[in-house]
């Protein structure tokens, strides 16, 4: 007999009435993700395909970085900069012909200025056919094997194409595997200025405007086109946690800015990563078919930590579900259920529970007694669940 037991109600702690207060934005698209606890904070519009403007040009980087790292590119190689580099407009380092930037120059001016050839000048250098279209290709494709599913590039700066579009998930996923894959390279997003060459020197401040505000931003990347609106590819750090956010179509710079600093700030203070349970703790029973015992406890395979409202952080639900009675033999360790979490205005957690002890198989009179309950249509009590240790 297959069962799916209990949908069992777990309140861990007395609710409190309020609940995390909803962030509203003016923002096309937004996305907030706690990049400690793996937990998505904020969507809005967050699958749909939009223009991203410059924010594209994480891509770039994320794929520089990692040539670096497999030993394609070093940090010190000078590079060509072609005609097509050169002819681009919009945000630059002023790049001509005549020039041989390292890899690491253009990394910068890529972040700090924004520069549209510098980023040309490095696709080219990773191209296929040396074309930044067949670098493009690359992107887009590179960019599947990522999980970035509404993501198509057409060139490697954001340059207004049609066509060329990423959603503001996407643009967090991006975020997140740079900072966990690369972070001897990430501090270079928090520079406030680069100059390169002496060249422009009014042109050597980084965009973020929420870099040196004190409030833990080190990244990432701005972008504005007419078409995509004024948009930011932001981290920021306090204590333990790390946030991650996008936000896309606002109609200013000022406007950015504002929208940027109110959401890191509602981040940080309307959730609180908190400790649950540890791993071992039983937590329910589950029901076994011929068994030498009738049922075996269920513990949590790893620590539980979750983030919750800060103004609703005592009330937590959790459900137990397996497939059963679980037939013995059983191993201790072996996951045969799943703990089923769920938090007020937040993702559910499933987290995976194991058999406490083993199970032997019953001897022939248990067994027979065993068949016998089914015919019967009877089955072993429910498990009293009460409060997790730890809450």
């Amino acid at each position: 007999m297959i069962r799916r037991l209990f949908a069992l109600a777990l309140c861990l702690a007395a609710a409190s009435q309020a609940a995390a207060q909803t962030f509203e934005t003016s923002a096309r698209a937004a996305y907030v993700y706690d990049h400690t606890t793996d937990t998505v904070l904020l969507e809005k519009n967050a699958d749909a395909p939009l223009p991203p403007a410059s924010m594209s040009k994480l891509m770039t980087l994320y794929m520089v970085f990692e040539a670096i790292a497999d030993g394609r590119l070093s940090i010190d190689e000078r590079l060509p900069v072609s005609e097509h580099a050169m002819s681009y407009g919009g945000s630059t380092m002023f790049l001509d012909t005549t020039d041989r930037p390292t890899v690491e120059e253009l990394i910068r001016g890529v972040i700090v200025l924004s520069g549209n050839d510098a980023t040309a000048v490095l696709a080219e250098a990773l191209s296929p056919d040396g074309t930044e279209e067949g670098f493009a290709r690359m992107m887009t494709e590179r960019g599947r094997e990522m999980g970035l599913t509404s993501s198509t590039f057409l060139n490697s700066n954001g340059w207004p194409e049609p066509g060329h579009v990423m959603s503001v998930r996407d643009l967090g996923v991006l975020a997140h595997r740079l900072i966990a894959d690369f972070p001897t390279f990430y501090p270079l997003f928090a520079e406030r200025t680069f100059e390169y060459d002496g060249r422009a020197p009014t042109n050597v401040n980084n965009r973020n405007p929420l870099l040196g505000l004190g409030i833990g931003a080190d990244g990432l990347k701005t972008g504005h086109t007419e078409e995509a609106g004024y948009g930011l590819v932001g981290s920021a750090k306090q204590g333990d946690r790390r946030v991650i956010f996008v936000l896309s179509g606002l109609d200013s710079q000022a406007q950015r800015a504002e929208e940027s600093e109110r959401l890191v700030n509602w981040a940080f203070r309307q959730f609180v990563e908190r400790k649950v349970t540890d791993a071992g703790t039983r937590v329910a029973e589950a029901d076994v078919w011929m068994g030498d015992v009738p049922t075996v406890g269920l513990t949590v395979v790893d620590d539980v930590r979750l983030l919750v409202p800060v103004l609703d952080q005592d009330s937590l639900e959790a459900e137990v579900i397996y497939t059963g009675p679980v037939e013995a033999p059983i191993a201790a360790g072996d996951e045969i259920a799943e703990l089923v979490i769920t938090r007020e205005g937040l993702p559910e957690v499933r987290l995976p529970l194991a058999a406490e002890t083993d199970v032997a198989r019953g001897g022939f009179l248990r067994r027979v007694g065993g068949a016998a309950m089914v015919v019967l249509g009877k089955v072993a009590p429910e498990a009293d669940l009460s409060a997790l240790p730890g809450t």
